[in-house]
């Protein structure tokens, strides 16, 4: 994005981390509603940004080996965030770690902090899946005869002008995903625009978060949804087209670019298990009736 001397500024972080900011906002402004105390909410922020990288990085090293241990890789290349390449679901992970910990010194709930914070995390996969697109190599589609799929230009090409060459920079479109090395010279190199999809995904979960605060104040609801929904839109929407390994090849057609069961499809299996059973135990209904019954037994 931009170079400051020894400074590289890249749009893959800078945009991940303007849906943060913008997700940390919304988040504070649901915690002043729900009465919680922001100032525990902020200092634990650095925790859990740490966690979450961390988190992050290392669940997408274990289900992508091959880009940092196979053939021709370099391990050291795993510590290379910035290049991109995360994991959605190790992030969650390595935060609700740091946030366990974090909420049991404080004495403050977990789940009603998680809640709040679903925000941050919808908005951060817009931008890393925008920042996706801009580095080209990570998070490539499949090829695809579909008429949706996306050629990926050549090297130079002045798609967009001048501002395209503002935006992307000097040579334009320099990287390209993996899979369009394996297409003959002069051929088009057509792909399903995965990072879209994932964009895709992170606009529904904003809907679906700001339902959720509206709906009930029930500690966990609202992460649990994000959870659920996540889970169940990337599955469907996004992993079939990108270009990921099959760890249970069960179906795949190489025309349409479409391809089933990739690791990531199948680890979200029980967690959508999971986080159905957490969302019946915790819906408006059953927290409702709990109340009544206690209430009763007060009574008597």
């Amino acid at each position: 994005m931009l170079q400051l001397g020894p400074l590289a500024i890249r749009w893959y972080g800078f945009l991940i981390a303007t849906g943060v900011l913008i997700g940390s906002i919304w988040a504070l402004h649901a915690a002043r509603r729900r009465g919680m105390d922001t100032d525990k909410l902020l200092d634990s922020a650095f925790w859990l940004v740490l966690a979450g990288i961390v988190g992050a990085r290392l669940v997408y090293v274990l289900t992508s080996p091959g880009n940092f241990f196979g053939p021709g890789a370099n391990p050291l290349d795993a510590f290379k965030v910035w290049e991109g390449g995360i994991s959605i679901h190790g992030g969650v992970i390595g935060i609700m770690v740091a946030l366990y910990f974090y909420a049991r010194a404080h004495n403050l709930n977990m789940w009603a902090m998680l809640d709040v914070l679903t925000p941050v995390g919808a908005l951060g996969i817009i931008g890393g899946r925008i920042g996706n697109f801009m580095n080209g190599t990570d998070t490539g589609g499949r090829l695809t005869e579909l008429g949706i799929g996306f050629t990926w230009p050549e090297v130079g090409t002045p798609t967009f002008g001048q501002v395209g060459r503002f935006i992307f920079g000097e040579p334009l479109w320099q990287y390209a995903p993996p899979v369009c090395r394996t297409v003959p010279a002069g051929d088009p190199c057509t792909v399903h625009l995965t990072p879209l999809y994932g964009m895709l995904v992170g606009v529904i979960l904003i809907f679906v978060i700001a339902w959720a605060l509206n709906r009930t104040r029930v500690a966990g609801y609202v992460f649990w949804q994000f959870v659920l929904w996540y889970s169940l839109l990337r599955s469907v929407i996004e992993e079939p087209f990108r270009d990921n390994p099959l760890f249970w090849n069960v179906y795949q057609n190489d025309s349409l670019g479409i391809g089933v069961f990739t690791l990531t499809q199948l680890i979200s299996v029980p967690i959508i298990a999971i986080a159905i059973w957490q969302l019946i135990e915790r819906s408006p209904a059953r927290q409702e009736r709990r109340e009544r019954l206690a209430r009763r037994a007060r009574g008597r």
